[in-house]
Protein backbone atom coordinates (compact mmCIF):
# COMPACT_ATOMS: atom_id res chain seq x y z
CA UNK A 1 0.00 0.00 0.00
CA UNK A 2 1.13 3.54 -0.74
CA UNK A 3 0.94 6.40 1.74
CA UNK A 4 -1.54 9.03 0.47
CA UNK A 5 0.73 11.86 1.67
CA UNK A 6 4.35 12.51 0.75
CA UNK A 7 6.66 11.18 3.47
CA UNK A 8 8.86 14.30 3.43
CA UNK A 9 5.81 16.53 3.90
CA UNK A 10 4.76 14.34 6.82
CA UNK A 11 8.16 14.38 8.53
CA UNK A 12 8.50 18.12 8.08
CA UNK A 13 5.24 18.73 9.94
CA UNK A 14 4.00 21.09 7.23
CA UNK A 15 1.04 19.01 6.09
CA UNK A 16 -0.10 17.55 9.44
CA UNK A 17 -0.28 19.33 12.79
CA UNK A 18 2.22 18.25 15.43
CA UNK A 19 -0.32 16.84 17.88
CA UNK A 20 -1.53 14.47 15.15
CA UNK A 21 1.93 12.88 14.72
CA UNK A 22 3.76 10.68 17.20
CA UNK A 23 7.33 9.54 16.59
CA UNK A 24 8.74 6.27 17.94
CA UNK A 25 12.41 5.33 17.76
CA UNK A 26 11.57 1.62 17.73
CA UNK A 27 8.71 -0.85 17.75
CA UNK A 28 7.00 -0.54 21.15
CA UNK A 29 3.54 -2.12 20.78
CA UNK A 30 2.29 -1.21 24.28
CA UNK A 31 2.78 2.55 23.80
CA UNK A 32 1.92 2.43 20.10
CA UNK A 33 -1.46 0.76 20.62
CA UNK A 34 -2.43 3.23 23.32
CA UNK A 35 -1.82 5.96 20.75
CA UNK A 36 -3.70 4.02 18.05
CA UNK A 37 -6.67 3.80 20.40
CA UNK A 38 -6.50 7.54 21.17
CA UNK A 39 -6.30 8.54 17.49
CA UNK A 40 -9.16 6.17 16.59
CA UNK A 41 -11.37 7.72 19.30
CA UNK A 42 -10.60 11.16 17.81
CA UNK A 43 -11.97 12.94 20.87
CA UNK A 44 -11.37 16.43 19.44
CA UNK A 45 -12.50 15.37 15.94
CA UNK A 46 -9.33 16.48 14.23
CA UNK A 47 -9.02 13.56 11.83
CA UNK A 48 -7.02 10.85 13.62
CA UNK A 49 -3.26 10.83 13.25
CA UNK A 50 0.03 9.17 12.24
CA UNK A 51 2.53 7.09 14.20
CA UNK A 52 5.99 7.06 12.61
CA UNK A 53 8.26 4.23 13.76
CA UNK A 54 12.01 4.53 13.25
CA UNK A 55 12.28 8.26 13.90
CA UNK A 56 13.56 10.08 16.96
CA UNK A 57 11.93 13.32 17.99
CA UNK A 58 12.91 16.47 19.80
CA UNK A 59 10.27 18.94 21.02
CA UNK A 60 7.72 17.29 18.77
CA UNK A 61 9.86 17.47 15.61
CA UNK A 62 11.52 14.63 13.71
CA UNK A 63 15.30 14.43 14.03
CA UNK A 64 17.03 13.98 10.68
CA UNK A 65 18.53 11.78 9.47
CA UNK A 66 16.07 9.19 10.74
CA UNK A 67 17.31 6.16 12.65
CA UNK A 68 15.12 3.71 10.69
CA UNK A 69 14.22 0.14 11.65
CA UNK A 70 15.61 -3.24 10.61
CA UNK A 71 13.73 -4.33 7.45
CA UNK A 72 13.84 -7.91 8.78
CA UNK A 73 11.48 -6.85 11.57
CA UNK A 74 8.71 -5.69 9.24
CA UNK A 75 7.11 -9.09 8.59
CA UNK A 76 7.03 -10.04 12.32
CA UNK A 77 5.55 -6.61 13.12
CA UNK A 78 2.80 -7.09 10.52
CA UNK A 79 1.93 -10.48 12.03
CA UNK A 80 1.91 -9.08 15.57
CA UNK A 81 -0.41 -6.26 14.53
CA UNK A 82 -3.02 -8.75 13.26
CA UNK A 83 -3.32 -10.16 16.79
CA UNK A 84 -3.16 -6.78 18.52
CA UNK A 85 -5.93 -5.40 16.31
CA UNK A 86 -8.18 -8.21 17.53
CA UNK A 87 -7.57 -7.09 21.13
CA UNK A 88 -9.08 -3.66 20.54
CA UNK A 89 -12.71 -3.34 21.60
CA UNK A 90 -14.45 -3.10 19.22
CA UNK A 91 -12.13 -4.42 16.51
CA UNK A 92 -10.08 -1.77 14.77
CA UNK A 93 -7.51 -2.03 11.98
CA UNK A 94 -5.06 0.83 11.33
CA UNK A 95 -3.20 1.09 8.03
CA UNK A 96 0.49 0.21 7.88
CA UNK A 97 2.82 1.74 5.27
CA UNK A 98 6.47 0.95 4.61
CA UNK A 99 8.39 4.08 3.58
CA UNK A 100 11.95 5.23 2.98
CA UNK A 101 13.59 8.38 4.34
CA UNK A 102 17.26 9.34 4.43
CA UNK A 103 18.07 5.94 2.93
CA UNK A 104 16.45 4.11 5.88
CA UNK A 105 13.27 2.05 6.21
CA UNK A 106 10.56 3.47 8.46
CA UNK A 107 6.99 2.45 9.27
CA UNK A 108 4.01 4.80 9.13
CA UNK A 109 0.81 3.76 10.89
CA UNK A 110 -2.14 5.87 9.71
CA UNK A 111 -5.02 5.91 12.17
CA UNK A 112 -8.33 7.23 10.86
CA UNK A 113 -11.23 8.15 13.16
CA UNK A 114 -13.05 4.92 14.00
CA UNK A 115 -16.59 4.37 12.78
CA UNK A 116 -17.46 2.32 15.89
CA UNK A 117 -15.95 4.52 18.60
CA UNK A 118 -15.38 4.66 21.50
CA UNK A 119 -12.51 2.14 21.52
CA UNK A 120 -10.74 0.42 24.39
CA UNK A 121 -7.33 -1.22 24.39
CA UNK A 122 -5.24 -3.06 27.03
CA UNK A 123 -2.91 -0.73 28.92
CA UNK A 124 -0.14 -3.25 28.17
CA UNK A 125 -1.17 -5.02 25.01
CA UNK A 126 1.67 -7.56 25.33
CA UNK A 127 0.91 -8.47 28.98
CA UNK A 128 -0.80 -11.74 29.94
CA UNK A 129 -3.15 -10.00 32.39
CA UNK A 130 -4.90 -7.26 30.47
CA UNK A 131 -6.67 -4.20 31.84
CA UNK A 132 -8.73 -2.37 29.22
CA UNK A 133 -9.16 1.39 29.10
CA UNK A 134 -10.31 4.12 26.75
CA UNK A 135 -7.62 6.51 25.50
CA UNK A 136 -7.84 10.01 24.07
CA UNK A 137 -5.31 12.58 22.91
CA UNK A 138 -4.49 15.45 25.24
CA UNK A 139 -2.13 17.85 23.49
CA UNK A 140 0.59 15.45 22.28
CA UNK A 141 -0.05 12.64 24.78
CA UNK A 142 -2.38 9.64 24.94
CA UNK A 143 -4.23 9.55 28.26
CA UNK A 144 -7.07 7.69 29.96
CA UNK A 145 -10.14 9.99 30.09
CA UNK A 146 -11.76 10.50 33.47
CA UNK A 147 -15.20 11.65 34.65
CA UNK A 148 -16.79 14.11 32.22
CA UNK A 149 -14.19 13.36 29.54
CA UNK A 150 -15.10 9.68 29.62
CA UNK A 151 -18.82 10.49 29.49
CA UNK A 152 -18.26 12.84 26.56
CA UNK A 153 -16.22 10.20 24.73
CA UNK A 154 -18.99 7.61 25.16
CA UNK A 155 -21.52 10.14 23.83
CA UNK A 156 -19.47 10.40 20.63
CA UNK A 157 -20.64 6.91 19.59
CA UNK A 158 -22.15 6.96 16.12
CA UNK A 159 -21.59 10.72 15.83
CA UNK A 160 -19.53 10.62 12.66
CA UNK A 161 -18.98 14.08 11.07
CA UNK A 162 -20.98 14.61 7.88
CA UNK A 163 -17.97 14.86 5.56
CA UNK A 164 -16.67 11.46 6.76
CA UNK A 165 -19.95 9.61 6.13
CA UNK A 166 -20.68 7.38 3.17
CA UNK A 167 -23.20 8.56 0.58
CA UNK A 168 -25.27 6.12 -1.52
CA UNK A 169 -25.81 8.78 -4.22
CA UNK A 170 -22.11 9.27 -5.03
CA UNK A 171 -20.78 6.92 -7.72
CA UNK A 172 -17.27 6.28 -8.97
CA UNK A 173 -18.14 8.13 -12.18
CA UNK A 174 -18.88 11.25 -10.10
CA UNK A 175 -15.25 11.45 -8.99
CA UNK A 176 -13.12 13.36 -11.49
CA UNK A 177 -9.84 11.56 -12.29
CA UNK A 178 -8.34 14.91 -13.30
CA UNK A 179 -9.15 16.62 -9.99
CA UNK A 180 -8.02 13.63 -7.97
CA UNK A 181 -4.76 13.27 -9.91
CA UNK A 182 -4.10 17.01 -9.64
CA UNK A 183 -4.47 16.80 -5.87
CA UNK A 184 -2.18 13.76 -5.56
CA UNK A 185 0.47 15.54 -7.62
CA UNK A 186 0.24 18.70 -5.52
CA UNK A 187 0.70 16.80 -2.25
CA UNK A 188 3.46 14.70 -3.85
CA UNK A 189 1.75 11.41 -3.11
CA UNK A 190 3.11 8.21 -4.66
CA UNK A 191 -0.53 7.37 -5.49
CA UNK A 192 -0.23 9.86 -8.35
CA UNK A 193 1.64 7.18 -10.31
CA UNK A 194 -1.38 4.83 -10.30
CA UNK A 195 -3.79 4.86 -13.25
CA UNK A 196 -7.08 6.27 -11.99
CA UNK A 197 -8.85 5.00 -15.07
CA UNK A 198 -8.20 1.40 -14.03
CA UNK A 199 -7.73 1.69 -10.26
CA UNK A 200 -9.96 4.51 -9.02
CA UNK A 201 -11.56 2.30 -6.36
CA UNK A 202 -8.16 1.14 -5.05
CA UNK A 203 -6.89 4.71 -4.74
CA UNK A 204 -10.02 5.90 -2.94
CA UNK A 205 -9.74 2.94 -0.57
CA UNK A 206 -6.10 3.75 0.24
CA UNK A 207 -7.10 7.39 0.85
CA UNK A 208 -9.76 6.21 3.31
CA UNK A 209 -12.54 7.67 1.15
CA UNK A 210 -14.68 4.52 1.12
CA UNK A 211 -16.99 3.45 3.95
CA UNK A 212 -17.42 -0.29 4.41
CA UNK A 213 -21.04 -1.50 4.35
CA UNK A 214 -22.51 -5.04 4.13
CA UNK A 215 -23.10 -4.58 0.40
CA UNK A 216 -19.51 -3.50 -0.22
CA UNK A 217 -18.64 0.17 0.18
CA UNK A 218 -19.94 3.73 -0.15
CA UNK A 219 -17.99 6.79 -1.25
CA UNK A 220 -17.62 9.36 1.52
CA UNK A 221 -19.04 12.86 1.21
CA UNK A 222 -15.63 14.53 1.41
CA UNK A 223 -14.58 12.74 -1.80
CA UNK A 224 -17.34 14.56 -3.69
CA UNK A 225 -16.54 17.86 -1.96
CA UNK A 226 -12.91 17.63 -3.05
CA UNK A 227 -12.91 15.70 -6.31
CA UNK A 228 -16.30 16.14 -8.02
CA UNK A 229 -16.82 18.80 -10.68
CA UNK A 230 -20.39 19.33 -9.42
CA UNK A 231 -20.68 18.62 -5.69
CA UNK A 232 -23.86 20.74 -5.73
CA UNK A 233 -25.58 17.66 -7.19
CA UNK A 234 -25.20 16.02 -3.78
CA UNK A 235 -25.13 19.07 -1.50
CA UNK A 236 -27.72 21.61 -2.63
CA UNK A 237 -26.53 25.22 -2.87
CA UNK A 238 -22.88 24.17 -2.58
CA UNK A 239 -21.79 27.37 -4.28
CA UNK A 240 -20.50 30.89 -3.64
CA UNK A 241 -22.56 33.91 -4.64
CA UNK A 242 -20.97 37.37 -4.98
CA UNK A 243 -23.04 40.57 -5.02
CA UNK A 244 -21.62 44.09 -5.37
CA UNK A 245 -23.40 47.20 -4.06
CA UNK A 246 -21.40 50.17 -5.48
CA UNK A 247 -23.29 52.70 -3.31
CA UNK A 248 -23.82 50.40 -0.35
CA UNK A 249 -26.66 48.02 0.39
CA UNK A 250 -28.52 50.43 2.68
CA UNK A 251 -28.00 53.56 0.59
CA UNK A 252 -29.16 52.05 -2.68
CA UNK A 253 -30.13 48.36 -2.53
CA UNK A 254 -31.46 48.51 -6.10
CA UNK A 255 -28.04 49.34 -7.53
CA UNK A 256 -26.36 45.96 -7.45
CA UNK A 257 -24.20 43.72 -9.60
CA UNK A 258 -24.66 39.96 -9.28
CA UNK A 259 -21.77 37.73 -10.30
CA UNK A 260 -22.62 34.35 -11.77
CA UNK A 261 -22.63 31.75 -8.95
CA UNK A 262 -19.28 30.04 -8.48
CA UNK A 263 -19.52 26.25 -8.46
CA UNK A 264 -17.15 23.28 -8.59
CA UNK A 265 -15.10 21.28 -6.11
CA UNK A 266 -14.07 23.05 -2.91
CA UNK A 267 -10.55 23.86 -4.22
CA UNK A 268 -12.08 25.10 -7.49
CA UNK A 269 -14.56 27.36 -5.69
CA UNK A 270 -11.76 28.78 -3.55
CA UNK A 271 -9.54 29.41 -6.57
CA UNK A 272 -12.30 31.00 -8.70
CA UNK A 273 -13.55 33.21 -5.87
CA UNK A 274 -10.10 34.48 -4.94
CA UNK A 275 -9.28 35.06 -8.60
CA UNK A 276 -12.37 37.21 -9.01
CA UNK A 277 -11.70 39.20 -5.84
CA UNK A 278 -8.03 39.65 -6.69
CA UNK A 279 -8.79 40.84 -10.24
CA UNK A 280 -11.84 43.01 -9.63
CA UNK A 281 -11.85 44.10 -5.99
CA UNK A 282 -8.36 44.18 -4.48
CA UNK A 283 -6.48 47.42 -5.20
CA UNK A 284 -3.05 48.66 -4.20
CA UNK A 285 -1.93 52.13 -3.17
CA UNK A 286 1.63 53.38 -2.84
CA UNK A 287 2.58 56.47 -0.83
CA UNK A 288 6.03 58.03 -1.04
CA UNK A 289 6.69 60.00 2.15
CA UNK A 290 8.92 63.03 1.74
CA UNK A 291 10.98 62.22 4.82
CA UNK A 292 12.00 58.66 3.89
CA UNK A 293 13.33 56.76 0.91
CA UNK A 294 11.05 53.75 1.21
CA UNK A 295 7.50 53.82 -0.10
CA UNK A 296 4.49 52.63 1.92
CA UNK A 297 2.34 50.03 0.16
CA UNK A 298 -1.09 48.94 1.35
CA UNK A 299 -4.27 47.46 -0.10
CA UNK A 300 -7.97 48.10 0.25
CA UNK A 301 -8.21 44.44 1.33
CA UNK A 302 -5.13 42.27 2.02
CA UNK A 303 -5.31 39.14 -0.13
CA UNK A 304 -4.29 36.78 2.69
CA UNK A 305 -7.18 37.97 4.87
CA UNK A 306 -9.72 37.35 2.12
CA UNK A 307 -8.14 33.97 1.33
CA UNK A 308 -8.46 32.82 4.93
CA UNK A 309 -12.06 34.03 5.17
CA UNK A 310 -13.13 32.34 1.92
CA UNK A 311 -11.47 29.04 2.87
CA UNK A 312 -13.08 29.13 6.34
CA UNK A 313 -16.53 29.76 4.84
CA UNK A 314 -16.35 26.41 3.03
CA UNK A 315 -14.33 24.50 5.59
CA UNK A 316 -16.63 25.26 8.52
CA UNK A 317 -20.00 25.49 6.77
CA UNK A 318 -22.80 22.99 7.40
CA UNK A 319 -23.08 21.08 4.13
CA UNK A 320 -26.53 19.78 5.04
CA UNK A 321 -28.00 23.31 4.95
CA UNK A 322 -29.27 24.34 1.52
CA UNK A 323 -27.85 27.84 1.52
CA UNK A 324 -24.89 29.19 -0.47
CA UNK A 325 -21.93 31.09 0.88
CA UNK A 326 -22.71 34.77 0.24
CA UNK A 327 -20.05 37.43 -0.36
CA UNK A 328 -21.27 41.04 -0.37
CA UNK A 329 -18.97 43.84 -1.56
CA UNK A 330 -19.76 47.39 -0.41
CA UNK A 331 -17.65 50.56 -0.39
CA UNK A 332 -16.73 50.14 3.28
CA UNK A 333 -16.51 46.37 3.66
CA UNK A 334 -16.63 42.85 2.30
CA UNK A 335 -19.04 40.59 4.17
CA UNK A 336 -18.89 36.79 3.99
CA UNK A 337 -21.92 34.88 5.25
CA UNK A 338 -22.07 31.11 5.72
CA UNK A 339 -24.35 28.63 7.46
CA UNK A 340 -24.43 27.45 10.14
CA UNK A 341 -22.60 29.33 12.89
CA UNK A 342 -19.63 28.56 15.15
CA UNK A 343 -19.79 25.51 17.39
CA UNK A 344 -21.50 25.94 20.76
CA UNK A 345 -18.26 24.94 22.49
CA UNK A 346 -16.96 28.41 21.49
CA UNK A 347 -18.05 31.05 24.03
CA UNK A 348 -20.09 33.95 22.66
CA UNK A 349 -17.57 36.34 24.23
CA UNK A 350 -14.87 34.89 21.98
CA UNK A 351 -17.11 35.37 18.93
CA UNK A 352 -17.85 38.99 19.80
CA UNK A 353 -14.18 39.78 20.43
CA UNK A 354 -13.32 38.57 16.93
CA UNK A 355 -10.12 36.91 18.04
CA UNK A 356 -9.27 33.18 18.27
CA UNK A 357 -12.24 30.81 17.91
CA UNK A 358 -10.95 27.55 19.35
CA UNK A 359 -13.47 24.74 19.00
CA UNK A 360 -13.58 21.35 20.67
CA UNK A 361 -15.53 19.98 17.72
CA UNK A 362 -14.74 20.45 14.05
CA UNK A 363 -17.66 20.11 11.67
CA UNK A 364 -15.66 18.90 8.65
CA UNK A 365 -12.44 17.38 9.97
CA UNK A 366 -11.58 15.42 6.81
CA UNK A 367 -12.20 18.41 4.55
CA UNK A 368 -9.88 20.45 6.76
CA UNK A 369 -7.24 17.75 6.50
CA UNK A 370 -7.30 17.91 2.70
CA UNK A 371 -7.24 21.73 2.65
CA UNK A 372 -4.26 21.78 5.00
CA UNK A 373 -2.36 19.37 2.76
CA UNK A 374 -2.98 21.84 -0.10
CA UNK A 375 -1.69 24.71 2.09
CA UNK A 376 -5.11 26.39 1.91
CA UNK A 377 -5.47 26.50 5.67
CA UNK A 378 -2.86 26.63 8.41
CA UNK A 379 -4.35 24.66 11.26
CA UNK A 380 -6.86 24.66 14.06
CA UNK A 381 -8.05 28.00 15.48
CA UNK A 382 -5.63 30.00 13.27
CA UNK A 383 -8.13 31.41 10.75
CA UNK A 384 -9.45 34.46 12.62
CA UNK A 385 -6.05 35.42 14.15
CA UNK A 386 -4.53 35.26 10.65
CA UNK A 387 -7.23 37.56 9.27
CA UNK A 388 -6.78 40.07 12.09
CA UNK A 389 -2.98 39.98 11.81
CA UNK A 390 -3.11 40.63 8.05
CA UNK A 391 -5.53 43.54 8.53
CA UNK A 392 -3.35 45.05 11.24
CA UNK A 393 -0.22 44.74 9.11
CA UNK A 394 -2.10 46.49 6.28
CA UNK A 395 -3.20 49.35 8.52
CA UNK A 396 -6.86 48.33 8.28
CA UNK A 397 -9.46 48.19 11.09
CA UNK A 398 -10.16 44.80 12.68
CA UNK A 399 -12.71 42.39 11.22
CA UNK A 400 -16.01 41.94 13.03
CA UNK A 401 -17.79 38.63 13.57
CA UNK A 402 -21.49 38.11 14.10
CA UNK A 403 -23.73 35.15 14.90
CA UNK A 404 -26.95 34.53 16.83
CA UNK A 405 -27.55 32.64 20.07
CA UNK A 406 -28.71 29.57 18.12
CA UNK A 407 -25.49 29.68 16.01
CA UNK A 408 -27.45 29.43 12.76
CA UNK A 409 -25.06 31.63 10.74
CA UNK A 410 -21.53 33.03 10.69
CA UNK A 411 -20.92 36.54 9.31
CA UNK A 412 -17.53 38.19 9.08
CA UNK A 413 -17.15 41.82 7.99
CA UNK A 414 -13.72 42.64 6.59
CA UNK A 415 -13.31 46.46 6.55
CA UNK A 416 -11.87 48.41 3.67
CA UNK A 417 -8.69 50.37 4.34
CA UNK A 418 -9.76 53.96 5.24
CA UNK A 419 -7.72 55.47 2.39
CA UNK A 420 -9.82 53.63 -0.18
CA UNK A 421 -13.29 54.39 1.16
CA UNK A 422 -15.17 56.75 -1.17
CA UNK A 423 -12.15 57.02 -3.45
CA UNK A 424 -13.40 54.38 -5.85
CA UNK A 425 -17.14 54.77 -5.44
CA UNK A 426 -18.00 58.40 -4.60
CA UNK A 427 -17.13 61.49 -6.59
CA UNK A 428 -15.22 64.14 -4.70
CA UNK A 429 -15.56 67.31 -6.78
CA UNK A 430 -12.58 68.93 -5.05
CA UNK A 431 -10.40 66.22 -6.55
CA UNK A 432 -10.95 67.42 -10.10
CA UNK A 433 -11.78 71.10 -9.42
CA UNK A 434 -8.92 72.32 -11.63
CA UNK A 435 -10.20 70.59 -14.74
CA UNK A 436 -13.94 70.15 -14.09
CA UNK A 437 -14.69 73.55 -15.65
CA UNK A 438 -13.20 72.38 -18.95
CA UNK A 439 -15.59 69.44 -19.27
CA UNK A 440 -18.76 69.31 -21.28
CA UNK A 441 -22.07 68.78 -19.50
CA UNK A 442 -22.19 65.25 -20.86
CA UNK A 443 -18.72 64.46 -19.49
CA UNK A 444 -19.75 65.79 -16.06
CA UNK A 445 -22.77 63.48 -16.16
CA UNK A 446 -20.48 60.56 -17.09
CA UNK A 447 -18.28 61.23 -14.03
CA UNK A 448 -21.35 61.38 -11.78
CA UNK A 449 -22.57 58.04 -13.16
CA UNK A 450 -19.19 56.39 -12.71
CA UNK A 451 -18.85 57.74 -9.18
CA UNK A 452 -22.12 55.95 -8.34
CA UNK A 453 -21.24 52.78 -10.25
CA UNK A 454 -17.65 52.33 -11.45
CA UNK A 455 -18.56 49.12 -13.31
CA UNK A 456 -20.64 50.82 -16.04
CA UNK A 457 -19.76 50.09 -19.66
CA UNK A 458 -19.79 52.68 -22.45
CA UNK A 459 -22.95 51.09 -23.86
CA UNK A 460 -24.79 51.33 -20.52
CA UNK A 461 -23.68 54.95 -20.06
CA UNK A 462 -24.92 55.88 -23.54
CA UNK A 463 -28.29 54.26 -22.83
CA UNK A 464 -28.71 56.08 -19.50
CA UNK A 465 -27.67 59.46 -20.92
CA UNK A 466 -30.04 58.96 -23.88
CA UNK A 467 -32.89 58.25 -21.45
CA UNK A 468 -32.12 61.40 -19.43
CA UNK A 469 -31.90 63.56 -22.56
CA UNK A 470 -35.19 62.21 -23.90
CA UNK A 471 -36.93 62.84 -20.54
CA UNK A 472 -35.79 66.47 -20.44
CA UNK A 473 -37.00 67.22 -23.98
CA UNK A 474 -40.24 65.19 -23.88
CA UNK A 475 -42.36 68.26 -23.01
CA UNK A 476 -41.13 70.18 -26.06
CA UNK A 477 -40.98 67.46 -28.66
CA UNK A 478 -41.77 63.80 -29.12
CA UNK A 479 -38.39 63.17 -30.77
CA UNK A 480 -36.09 60.64 -29.03
CA UNK A 481 -32.46 61.63 -28.58
CA UNK A 482 -29.75 58.99 -28.73
CA UNK A 483 -26.13 59.34 -27.69
CA UNK A 484 -24.04 56.73 -29.52
CA UNK A 485 -21.66 54.32 -27.86
CA UNK A 486 -18.85 55.80 -29.96
CA UNK A 487 -19.53 59.29 -28.56
CA UNK A 488 -19.34 58.00 -24.99
CA UNK A 489 -16.14 56.09 -25.78
CA UNK A 490 -14.59 59.33 -27.07
CA UNK A 491 -15.67 61.13 -23.89
CA UNK A 492 -14.14 58.41 -21.76
CA UNK A 493 -10.91 58.59 -23.74
CA UNK A 494 -10.72 62.37 -23.16
CA UNK A 495 -11.38 61.97 -19.44
CA UNK A 496 -8.56 59.43 -19.27
CA UNK A 497 -6.26 61.78 -21.19
CA UNK A 498 -7.05 64.61 -18.76
CA UNK A 499 -6.08 62.33 -15.90
CA UNK A 500 -9.55 62.25 -14.34
CA UNK A 501 -10.41 58.60 -15.08
CA UNK A 502 -8.40 55.40 -15.17
CA UNK A 503 -9.40 51.87 -16.09
CA UNK A 504 -8.54 48.96 -13.81
CA UNK A 505 -9.08 45.36 -14.87
CA UNK A 506 -10.28 43.94 -18.17
CA UNK A 507 -12.86 45.32 -20.53
CA UNK A 508 -15.62 43.01 -19.32
CA UNK A 509 -14.84 42.67 -15.60
CA UNK A 510 -12.83 45.84 -14.95
CA UNK A 511 -14.01 49.16 -13.52
CA UNK A 512 -13.43 52.90 -13.71
CA UNK A 513 -11.50 54.77 -11.03
CA UNK A 514 -11.70 58.51 -10.40
CA UNK A 515 -8.10 59.52 -9.88
CA UNK A 516 -7.20 61.54 -6.81
CA UNK A 517 -5.17 64.52 -7.97
CA UNK A 518 -4.81 66.24 -4.59
CA UNK A 519 -1.26 66.49 -3.31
Amino acid sequence: MRLPINIEELLSGRAVEGDRIEYKTGWNPDAIYRTICAFANDFDETGGGYIVVGVQEENGHAIRPVTGIDPNLIEPIEKDMVGYNNLMRPYYQPRLYIEEADGKTILVIKVSPGERRPYKVPDQITAKQKTFNYYIRYNSSSIVPRDEYERELINLANRMPFDDRGNDDIKLTDISPLLLHDYLVKVKSSLADISLTDHMEDVLEQMDLLEAVPEGWRIKNVAAMMFSERPDRFFRQAQIEIVLFPEGREKNPNNLIEVEPIRGSVPQMIEKTLSYLNTNIIKKQIIKPKDRAQSITFYNYPYQALEEAVVNSLYHRDWTIREPVEITVEPERISILSFSGPNHTIPMEAVRSGQSLRSRRYRNRRLGEFLKELDLTEGRATGIPTIQDELQANGSPVAKIETDEERTYFLIDIPCHPNFIKELFVLNKDVVKDVIKELSERQKVIIEMISANPFLSAKTISEKISEKTSEKTSEKTSEKFTVSDRTIENDLAQLKKKGILAREGGRKEGKWVIINKKE
